[in-house]
């Protein structure tokens, strides 16, 4: 697709951009050279702290071994708070060098112009080869690469051994249908215990958690590149795809069955009914690994059961390089080097509880010891290579809006799946200027 096609297609970078121009960005970005070092800025949301002590400790030791290049790194605060200040920044010409974000931001600073496209530099530089080949699509957009993986994680299922053992199950679910009789198992309304929660609310965490269920049920978000009419034609989006709905189809069983509770609105990332053995199953990924540690609750982690194929989602963020100097550019890459090496990724990874991007990383005997005394993220490493990025193109966080809305329907007992994705498909089209047949007019 064209870049000016894409322009008149959504229209939302430079328009949200000079929207926000006169925002004044609290923490001032850009580098300076004296005395013959670059300083850089390294813009990042990393959460829960003890992630960003993590993060501050390596951009030290980075910093300690390049004595012309020093890296400030800035808790700018979660991704609904940076947009406003990364957009205002790039309008006013004083961007950060370095930013660690969620690869879907990636068409929007395209859009803009604001990236450094990182096609040369990888070609060259030496941890090219060692990239998970799972985490290539988050790093590319219309045939170039704008940004490289800073960690990766994925979502599986976690579950309490004791209660599957108190009801009899010695089986883990590998199917949608042995996932459904299980959770049915583990429903004891005796005990007000659940075989599962499922996330309720339209946002990004509960498309993010059903999305491998989509992947999984065999369903695609955007058609390939040559189902297109034109490269100057705007993306295929099909969200009432017969994937989509087979996994709709499936969270609607299990709450027609009665096995699953629902998350407060918006918050089916907390983890107090799990905890409490209330619920037995729960979508979430390593990061929750930290947490659960600090308890003497049991736990295991499960993949996602299969439907037609096994999928899961790719989490984590990117790192991108901002357009500035030669210099500077220069130094910023010297640093994405850094990142990418199996010694970062290392101590990112065990640090955090984040997968390594750098397949070296996997096999050093220091990431092999943190698995062994950590078995659950074993669970997490040999999924990755069923994994799926969201799409990066502008314009995402609409089909995420229509999908969550399409999701919370059917949840509530509001539509059906296919109601529910063909409503949500109109939305989008509408939004996106699109004529495209429904699912059931498709051949």
């Amino acid at each position: 697709m064209g870049r000016r096609s894409l322009r008149r297609w959504l229209g939302l970078g430079v328009t949200m951009a000079l929207v926000l121009g006169g925002l004044l960005v609290g923490c001032q970005p850009g580098a300076r050279q004296t005395d013959g070092i670059t300083h850089l800025t390294l813009w990042q949301g990393v959460n829960p702290p003890p992630n960003r002590d993590v993060l501050d400790t390596l951009v030290r030791q980075f910093n300690a071994t390049h004595s012309t290049i020093q890296v400030e790194s800035l808790y700018v605060g979660q991704s609904d708070q940076q947009m406003p200040k990364i957009l205002a920044a790039i309008v006013g010409n004083a961007p950060p060098d370095l930013l660690w974000y969620a690869p879907m931001i990636t068409g929007q600073l395209v859009e803009l112009e604001a990236l450094r496209s990182l096609d040369d530099w990888l070609e060259t530089t030496a941890g090219r080869d060692q990239i998970d080949p799972a985490l290539l699509e988050s790093m590319q957009w219309e045939g170039h690469t704008w940004s490289i993986p800073f960690g990766t994680n994925n979502v599986a299922i976690f579950y309490r051994p004791s209660l599957f053992e108190a009801a009899g199950i010695d089986t883990l679910p590998q199917t949608w249908d042995e996932l459904r009789q299980t959770a049915q198992t583990l429903t004891i309304p005796s005990r007000n215990q659940h075989g599962m929660l499922l996330p309720l609310g339209k946002g990004e965490w509960t498309v993010f958690t059903w999305l491998p269920f989509m992947w999984s049920g065999g369903g695609e978000l955007v058609a390939e590149p040559g189902d297109a009419a034109s490269d100057a034609a705007p993306p295929v989006v099909q969200i009432d795809n017969e994937g989509a709905i087979a996994a709709l189809h499936l969270w609607q069983d299990l709450m027609t069955d009665g096995s699953v509770v629902l998350s407060q609105p918006e918050r089916g990332y907390e983890l107090d009914g799990f905890l409490a053995g209330r619920v037995a199953m729960q979508l979430t990924g390593p990061w929750t690994l930290g947490q659960l540690a600090a308890t003497d609750v049991d736990y295991g982690v499960m993949p996602i059961p299969t439907g037609a194929r096994r999928a899961t989602v790719v989490g984590g963020e990117n790192l991108f390089v901002f357009r500035s100097t030669p210099e500077r550019e220069q130094a910023a890459l010297t640093f994405a080097e850094y990142v990418l090496s199996a010694e970062f990724q290392t101590q990112w990874a065990i640090g955090t509880g984040y997968l390594p991007v750098n397949l070296r990383s996997r096999d050093r005997p220091d990431y092999q010891t943190f698995v062994a005394q950590q078995p659950a993220v074993e669970v997490f490493v040999e999924q990755a290579p069923y994994g799926r990025s969201r799409p990066i193109f502008p314009g995402y966080n609409r089909i995420s809006d229509n999908l969550g809305r399409a999701i919370e329907a059917v949840l509530l007992g509001k539509a059906t799946p296919e109601g529910a994705l063909a409503e949500s498909q109109q939305r989008l089209d509408l939004a996106l200027g699109g004529d495209r047949p429904t699912a059931s007019q498709r051949p």
